[in-house]
């Protein structure tokens, strides 16, 4: 009898604990389109959380591949931009979503060059924004761009 009780107390803690564990990730969805960044990555090319879309960073490679857009900062930029927007429709949502972005240039002089080819990407209405100096980006990408983007 008491090896029953012990059997039927492990099977209800069994079936009382996997719901919970479950409902941990319910709702959040880890995203890997394939339309920018080969799916061999370690790491998701998105992950949705409700309607809240986060995007991982973004530099100018050409799609598919893990060769950034020749011509430097100006080209990189552009390759960026186009990535975030590829990437974000492939999931479901548009620039228009964006509401928070982050900026690490190799080379803060590059910014004005950066900055007038991101505004392009937008109307009146310009995500959150913040900017970091930094260096070792990967690949030796001179900019990368994150993303969070969201829809009612």
């Amino acid at each position: 009898m008491r090896h029953l009780f012990i059997l039927f107390t492990v099977g209800f803690s069994i079936l009382t604990v996997q719901p919970v564990l479950a409902k941990q990730h319910e709702g959040i969805e880890f995203l890997n389109s394939g339309a920018v960044l080969p799916k061999t990555l370690p790491f998701s090319e998105a992950v949705r959380v409700g309607k809240t879309l986060y995007l991982s960073g973004q530099i100018g490679i050409l799609p598919g591949t893990l060769t950034l857009a020749p011509g430097g900062i100006e080209a990189e930029s552009k390759q960026t931009m186009e990535n975030i927007k590829t990437s974000l429709s492939a999931n479901g949502y548009a620039m228009s979503d964006l509401v928070k972005c982050t900026v690490l240039l190799a080379d803060m002089s590059e910014w004005q060059t950066f900055n007038g080819i991101y505004k392009r990407y937008f109307s009146d209405r310009y995500p959150a924004r913040s900017a970091i100096g930094a260096t070792g980006l990967a690949l030796g990408a001179k900019v990368e761009v994150e993303c969070i983007a969201a829809v009612d």
